[in-house]
């Protein structure tokens, strides 16, 4: 499930890069809108209050995730629009890091070896992407997709740290608290809030399908999966991005940007692996003993 969250969010950038008619502003207040519009309709359907609502009356701690998802979210769609694609999903590929950082210190998570392992392996991957791409990007943004990286981790933390918490209402909540600071600054600006037809689409499929699809995905996720294993599947974002960039945007990736993303690719997937095949190697460990 948190593999496919990052795959579905992949798909995001990709809105972003295409709706070139709006700035980063424009294009947040508009997928904000529809992640409201989607999250609110699917709660109304299984019978739940205001989703709005409840993300801003159900303690501090879903207040927290509120902050975490927009300090991610403004980061990375920032990021995407002032930098390359690729160099956005490599800084961005950095949240592992911070989520086993996070993971043992806010809820003291035991981090296995094998998470260890993964975090470590992805990080080369990504140093060696970033070395061959990071001059052809703005600092501003690389250093956006960086606080994007923390803010993720950060949410990811606060998820993992009541599972049995409907976390639903966080999506409405940062996206009201979104609308609010870039209709702010796009007015500020002097420019309108409304962006041209095409583009206006493009950031409400991104907010109503993508954003909420892959959020839901990840929070069902969190119930089962430790912190700092969240963080490392849902990279698989951060692979594709490069990957839907080539196919879609017709932007060709680096030698470096190949070699390091197979690197990451293989550490997700292997963790993956070994995470899938533990719980039988268990059994079977157990019934040789017995026998």
């Amino acid at each position: 499930m948190a593999l496919g969250a990052g795959a579905v969010w992949s798909f995001g950038a990709i809105t972003a890069r295409l709706a070139d008619g709006a700035d980063a502003f424009q294009y947040l207040i508009w997928r904000s809108v529809g992640v409201i519009v989607v999250i609110e309709v699917l709660g109304r359907l299984r019978g739940k209050p205001p989703q709005v609502v409840r993300a801003f009356t159900s303690g501090r701690l879903m207040m927290a995730a509120n902050v975490m998802l927009l300090m991610a979210s403004i980061g990375f769609v920032y990021a995407v629009k002032t930098t390359s694609a690729a160099n956005a999903a490599f800084f961005g590929s950095t949240t592992p890091v911070f989520g086993v950082l996070f993971a043992r210190v806010f809820l003291s998570e035991r981090l296995t070896r094998i998470t260890i392992a993964s975090v470590v392996v992805a990080f080369g991957g990504l140093v060696i992407m970033v070395a061959g791409d990071v001059g052809a990007g703005s600092m501003i943004g690389n250093l956006c997709a960086l606080s994007a990286a923390i803010g993720f981790a950060g949410y990811t933390v606060c998820v993992r740290s009541d599972p049995s918490e409907d976390w639903s209402p966080v999506l409405p909540g940062y996206a009201v608290l979104m609308i609010a600071i870039c209709a702010t600054t796009t007015l500020a600006q002097g420019n309108p809030l409304v962006p041209p037809a095409v583009d206006l689409a493009y950031a409400l499929v991104a907010g109503g399908l993508f954003i909420a699809l892959g959020t839901i995905m990840f929070n069902t996720a969190s119930r089962s999966v430790p912190a700092g294993a969240m963080t490392v599947f849902a990279q698989t974002e951060m692979v594709l991005v490069p990957v839907w960039s080539f196919l879609l945007l017709s932007e060709r990736p680096k030698a470096t940007t190949l070699v390091g993303g197979s690197i990451i690719l293989v550490a997700i997937m292997g963790k993956a692996i070994i995470d899938a095949r533990g719980p039988s190697t268990q059994r079977a460990e157990a019934l040789e003993h017995i026998l």
